[in-house]
């Protein structure tokens, strides 16, 4: 179908075939009437919009190919303005593409009626209920394409309830009532559907454009994965308990500052700290214990260096002491393996009192600390995810008479 304006002389042309009634020019925003030949029925004093997917072109929803015959630029609440599209498939199917602020939505006619008014704050479409986001009246202030229906002179009545992504809405025009159901049309599908056009940046939040998360899916994935964190922390370690692998008192006067290697041990299970307690009977001085421990399937090894301190006296009529003769110090994350100990003990040289030290290294118990971090990481990300999604609702609601957060 071909029409050249008769105003202006620009062609417009579609593959599509239908009666058209009405022709608008979308250069000249002539209105004409298609008789045995183009009639002027009105010229559209504003142009508020044009197009940004031109009458013509081509492309594949759900399979299907679609051409844009038209396009209306309807006008409410006196400053707002929004595109939308009509799109027909060979097999005379119409989808219809809105777009306002550089959101998008596809719609589809559904054979549905609604009692609708102000009093029904909620519609339910298919088992599923559906908030009033708006009531309002609209015009058609200018109209591009083929029509094969009267373009509507008069306000046209908006009622739209949403579940984002998805909307039903209403429109009523005298005694006439139609229904869609539409959803979320991101930029990608635009972009991917049409050829990559190029698009009007976004403001604000769409009336049914989705948050980033689902916030009650994300709260039952966390809160499965708390709980399969928690079987599985409990099922490997059923069976454990701390496990005694070296203990051994050094005499100084054969071991002071001289390397000790222990027999290897065999550690199975989950990772748990090595705990290692050193006791030596100071008085007035010094000892101290360095112990590495060596991964024999690895050959890694990590070290630590712990001193036993025990000073005491009597100064201005008071007794006085400060240090222990006993402490103890963790080499963390110990996983199962092949390991020994090499362990040399020291004291301070001018001490001929005290000749013994003992070491001993125990296994700890796997503890829950991992699992109770994974809690806190999960349930502080699942309060940023609340309250930025509260944020995103309320901005979404701002624009609309009937929002939840007033």
């Amino acid at each position: 179908m071909h029409i050249a304006c008769k105003k202006c002389g620009t062609t417009t042309s579609i593959e599509s075939n239908f009666e058209a009634r009405y022709f608008g020019c979308p250069y000249c925003r002539s209105l004409f009437e298609i008789k045995e030949e183009l009639s002027l029925f009105k010229e559209f004093e504003h142009k508020p919009l044009n197009p940004i997917l031109d009458i013509g072109i081509k492309g594949i929803i759900n399979g299907k190919e679609y051409e844009i015959v038209s396009m209306f630029v309807k006008k409410f609440h006196a400053i707002h303005y929004w595109r939308e599209y009509t799109l027909k498939s060979k097999d005379d199917h119409y989808l219809y593409l809105s777009e306002s602020e550089g959101h998008w939505i596809l719609l589809e006619e559904i054979p549905d009626k609604f009692n609708v008014s102000r009093k029904y704050k909620r519609l339910t479409y298919n088992e599923v209920s559906y908030d009033l986001y708006e009531n309002t009246h609209c015009r058609v202030e200018t109209a591009y394409g083929f029509f094969d229906e009267e373009i509507p002179q008069t306000e046209i009545q908006i009622i739209e309830y949403i579940k984002p992504p998805y909307i039903v809405s209403i429109e009523k025009l005298e005694k006439e009532q139609k229904a869609y159901f539409g959803r979320h049309f991101s930029k990608r599908e635009i972009k991917k559907t049409f050829g990559n056009p190029e698009l009007p940046g976004k403001f604000g939040v769409g009336s049914v454009q989705p948050f980033l998360f689902n916030f009650y899916n994300v709260a039952i994935i966390f809160c499965c994965t708390a709980i399969l964190i928690l079987l599985t922390q409990l099922f490997m370690n059923n069976s454990r308990g701390e496990t005694a692998v070296f203990s051994k008192t050094f005499s100084f006067t054969e071991y002071n500052n001289k390397d000790f290697v222990s027999e290897s041990f065999i550690l199975e299970g989950a990772s748990a700290p090595l705990t290692v307690l050193i006791h030596s009977e100071v008085d007035n001085s010094w000892a101290n214990a360095q112990v590495t421990l060596v991964n024999e399937n690895t050959n890694e090894e990590e070290s630590a260096s712990q001193d036993i301190e025990y000073y005491h006296g009597y100064t201005d009529g008071e007794n006085w002491s400060e240090g222990d003769r006993s402490e103890e110090f963790n080499i963390c994350g110990v996983g199962q393996g092949k390991y020994h100990l090499v362990i040399t003990p020291q004291k301070q040289p001018d001490d001929t009192l005290n000749d013994r030290i003992t070491v001993k290294a125990v296994w700890k118990s796997p503890s829950m600390w991992n699992f109770f971090i994974s809690i806190l990481v999960m349930g502080i990300a699942l309060g940023i995810i609340y309250f930025a999604n509260k944020s995103f609702e309320t901005t979404r609601w701002s624009s609309s008479d009937f929002s939840p957060f007033n």
